[in-house]
């Protein structure tokens, strides 16, 4: 067994990797970063080692640095992750002219598979189904045009080096095509460093469903089950679950001997994972395949009981699979919640700054989290925002959903944006309980962006409770103040009034043992919690129901957010309440004169000028952000003013770009 490995990567999957190789008693390297000095994938290691610059193409992705790595530190073994160099087949070969083991598949598995093209022409051959398409490389954008007026329209431009939802566009039309082409070629370049594009047919009610497979050297292959990741935005995986509601076990066969095919014919070892199109009818289409460990692999350990991290370190050593595919069984069911740094209220524009709260769920039995952060820890624009990846198991699919719903109102982040609200909210939606999902679901069920009022509680009665339990507190702890003047002590009243937005509750709050008895309507509600003031999260046992809010003071009101859900409540007494009405509000200033950056980026084009009149849908700018351009587009025909910023700016969010007239 290897006595030393180095991890090419960052965050949680770094942090992933290194407990898997501890329990197997081999030494870890870390590799960081300007961005990632004092980063938790560094203290978990055994040795860490810096790379260089805060940019991932000046550090993550430099081969030299990480081979020079291993060489000062002794590592025989190089762990990849996922991303940056996991897939890069020269940076298996390098490793292999040093002496040193990659963890992961063999250089050709890595050429056939890591190429789209080339992939699906081996599948063909394979006897794997697949997409009907154009798997040359499509040469400019009337190219693109004629191609996919050949397929036939809807058509799916994807990056041939791609992956994680980048250099992919979905075209309806001839226009539409022209500008997809280009945007495709733009982003693969950036993000992977290879312009090549093809085309296939877009499969309309499509699910995103995939296999996991695992193989050693010695000719042994084997499926893992399968991971339903139907749940996207944007194409990027949001939710992942293990087993798919929606396979047979006829299917789910069928999908997993091809995949085994697929791996034997490139002489596959290691973990990779082979991704299929399904639709309505459980034809399955064979989409590409990732020789690497998945981001979702979490799912799969839970109801089958492998570490695949640990397979993948005694597979490379040359051990054979301690598993053959008749032991492979699924039990139960495990859901996937990636947790990002993004804003789901502003088009989910990412977020970058410092965690100064950070309270995970308390890992169990039923709840995993994986994350590579902590509190104090930065959130960089340099890299991908995700947070956690936060996994619950359960007997039932139901129970899983219900612990995920449980782990999520008790996932304590602040200092940044996340998308907390958003998962609650899908997980908690009737499509997503039935099991009715496409990969369109959230483009369908949200086709105007997430908003506030998607939030809305299920019983409004459970937060004005909480809020008036909250504030009896407070206020009981004020009337014990020291030094009161004798007959002048302050005395607390039941009655309060509960402000949310222009509505008013009356509600009536008596402290008692063990916690509060609140009367709203002449309905009483007690609540039974060993909250106590300065903590940010209540447990609590409202009418024998447990639930856990999280509390904020945002002034003098109280922030509750539970269930995806966030509510600003303000407590007053019956006068306050009623002298409150005569209070004036702050008036917003007007900015729709300005085109502000929605996020912080790279302002990579501003092609307006002043004085330039600009018709309604012409593009503005274009911000990149993690990877990712994103176009600023005229909502209104309007003239350009002023001029506020460069291209090449690093741009702040709602940093002001133009002015218009």
């Amino acid at each position: 067994m290897f006595k030393k490995i180095l991890i090419a990567n960052r965050g949680e999957i770094a942090c992933r990797v290194i407990r898997s190789a501890q329990a197997l008693g081999i030494k870890t390297v870390a590799v960081f970063s300007d961005a990632d000095r004092g980063a938790l994938h560094t203290e978990l290691a055994d040795e860490a080692i810096h790379i260089g610059p805060s940019a991932s193409a000046e550090s993550y992705l430099v081969m030299d640095k990480i081979v020079q790595a291993c060489k000062d530190t002794g590592a025989e073994g190089v762990h990849p992750g996922y991303g940056f160099l996991s897939e890069n087949a020269d940076f298996a070969e390098r490793l292999a002219a040093e002496g040193i083991t990659f963890i992961g598949p063999n250089v050709e598995a890595i050429n056939s598979m890591g190429d789209k093209i080339t992939s699906k022409l081996l599948a063909n051959e394979a006897g794997v189904n697949t997409i009907p398409g154009y798997t040359d490389v499509i040469d400019g954008p009337d190219h693109a045009v004629k191609i996919a007026q050949e397929i036939g329209y809807p058509v799916m431009l994807k990056a041939s080096a791609g992956g994680g939802g980048k250099g992919m566009r979905v075209v309806w039309n001839d226009d539409e095509c022209r500008d997809g082409f280009e945007s495709s070629t733009n982003e693969a370049i950036s993000s992977f460093g290879d312009g090549r594009v093809f085309a296939e047919k877009f499969i309309e009610q499509p699910r995103h469903i995939e296999i996991q497979i695992m193989a050693d050297s010695h000719g042994n292959v084997v499926y893992l089950g399968e991971r339903e990741c139907t749940i996207q935005r944007r194409h990027q995986k949001v939710i992942e679950e293990a087993p798919s509601p929606f396979l047979d076990q006829a299917t789910r066969k069928a999908m997993g001997e091809q995949s085994v095919l697929l791996a034997k014919a490139v002489n596959y070892r290691s973990a990779g994972t082979v991704e299929f199109v399904v639709d309505a009818e459980r034809n399955f289409y064979f989409l590409e395949m990732n020789t690497r460990l998945q981001v979702e692999h979490p799912i799969t350990e839970l109801v089958t009981g492998l570490d695949i991290v640990e397979l993948m370190i005694r597979v490379a050593n040359g051990e054979k699979l301690p598993v053959k595919q008749s032991d492979i069984t699924l039990t139960g069911w495990a859901l996937e919640s990636r947790v990002y740094a993004e804003d789901p209220f502003r088009n989910f524009m990412p977020s970058i700054g410092r965690l100064v709260n950070y309270s995970p769920p308390p890992a169990s039995d039923t709840v995993r989290v994986d994350t590579g952060i902590k509190e104090g820890s930065e959130v960089s624009m340099f890299y991908d925002p995700m947070i956690a990846k936060l996994i619950t198991y359960g007997d039932t699919r139901d129970e899983a959903i219900a612990s995920m719903h449980d782990a999520l109102d008790q996932y304590y982040i602040r200092g940044v944006s996340h998308n907390i609200s958003f998962l609650n909210a899908l997980i908690a939606h009737p499509r997503f309980k039935s099991g009715d999902i496409t990969t369109n679901f959230i483009a369908e069920e949200y086709p105007d962006g997430f908003h506030a009022s998607d939030t809305v509680p299920t019983d409004p009665n459970l937060a004005i409770a909480v809020a008036a339990a909250v504030h009896r507190a407070f206020v009981d702890r004020a009337s014990h103040i020291s030094a009161q003047l004798p007959g002048h002590e302050r005395i607390v009243n039941d009655e309060f009034i509960v402000c949310i937005g222009a509505e008013k509750h009356p509600v009536s709050v008596a402290a008692v043992d063990g916690g509060f008895e609140i009367t709203i309507n002449d309905t009483l509600i007690r609540i039974v919690t060993k909250w106590q003031i300065g903590e940010n999260l209540i447990y609590a046992e409202v009418n024998s129901r447990h639930v856990c809010f999280q509390l904020d003071r945002v002034g003098i009101k109280y922030r509750l957010s539970h269930r995806g859900a966030q509510v600003d409540a303000l407590v007053l007494t019956p006068r306050a309440a009623e002298l409150s009405a005569h209070m004036l509000e702050k008036v917003q200033p007007d900015l729709s004169k300005f085109l502000l950056s929605p996020m912080p980026g790279l302002l990579v084009r501003l092609g307006a000028k002043v004085g330039d009149a600009i018709k309604a849908g012409e593009e503005l700018a274009v911000v990149e952000a993690m990877k990712m351009e994103n176009s600023l587009r005229a909502e209104e025909d309007l003239v350009i003013a002023k001029v506020m910023a460069e291209q090449g700016d690093t741009v702040a969010v709602d940093q002001p770009i133009l002015e218009f007239e």
